[in-house]
């Protein structure tokens, strides 16, 4: 990174904000590895984040902020601070203990005054914020005593959604849809389902069928715009098949 910065025309003109969308690229492109299972894949992947924590500690080092050693140092520092389990005498009793312990260590870590949510990064994609905000107040106790309790919620949000669906009343219905995926957020994170993890594998699903949908399609000379719904379920059944095997 000293040799690119110093006679790179590309590498000398990137700054923080310049690198910012390509390291949220970067890390998407990492989950998909992950959801694929391509160690790989995910090898290279873990190459490409790396060598932007570099370059950020680099332009930092260059603005006689931080260096990369810095940024190193800083993690080892909470990673020893959040668990007094490992490196200190504090004893607990399961995983559970563990991330509740850890959020009340953030909370104090960064001052008396800090809020629970103020962890939660306000650009985080609406499904992954939602995980998150649960999770921080789980740390805090205000969550179900029994798991099971959220199917209630999860009932009687989709109920009030479809009372406002009979209404035909848009602006309440996106309200209560919010609220019952909210719900479903939380059944997710309860029975140990990432939420965005789940829901991507559907989409991978679903674009694989129906990428078999049209293929079948248009080997045999037809369209999909020429199809009835019942000739396409024929086919999508097939893909349901093909996918099993």
């Amino acid at each position: 990174m000293d040799e690119l910065r110093a006679k790179c025309p590309w590498d000398k003109k990137q700054t923080f904000e310049s690198l910012r969308h390509l390291t949220i690229e970067e890390t998407y492109e990492l989950g998909d590895a992950i959801l694929k299972n391509d160690l790989n894949e995910l090898k290279k992947e873990l190459g490409d984040l790396l060598m932007h924590i570099v370059f950020y500690s680099k332009i930092a080092e260059e603005k006689s902020a931080f260096n990369i050693g810095d940024v190193i140092d800083s993690v080892c520092n909470k990673l020893i601070f959040r668990h007094p389990h490992v490196f200190g005498d504090v004893t607990v009793k399961d995983a559970t203990e563990v991330s509740q312990n850890w959020e009340a260590l953030k909370l104090k870590e960064k001052g008396r005054n800090k809020r629970v949510l103020e962890g939660v990064p306000p650009s985080l994609p609406a499904l992954v914020k939602a995980n998150r905000i649960q999770d921080k107040v789980r740390g805090v106790g205000f969550d179900w005593e029994e798991r099971e309790q959220v199917w209630e919620k999860v009932k009687e949000e989709f109920s009030e959604f479809e009372e406002e669906v009979r209404s035909d009343n848009k602006p309440e219905m996106e309200k209560e849809f919010g609220d019952l995926l909210f719900s479903l957020v939380n059944a997710a994170r309860l029975y140990d389902i990432d939420p965005e993890s789940a829901l991507e594998r559907t989409n991978m699903k679903f674009i694989k069928r129906f990428n078999y949908l049209e293929e079948k399609t248009l080997l045999e000379g037809k369209s999909l715009h020429d199809m009835s719904l019942a000739e396409m379920d024929v086919i999508w059944e097939e893909a349901k098949k093909y996918d099993q095997r």
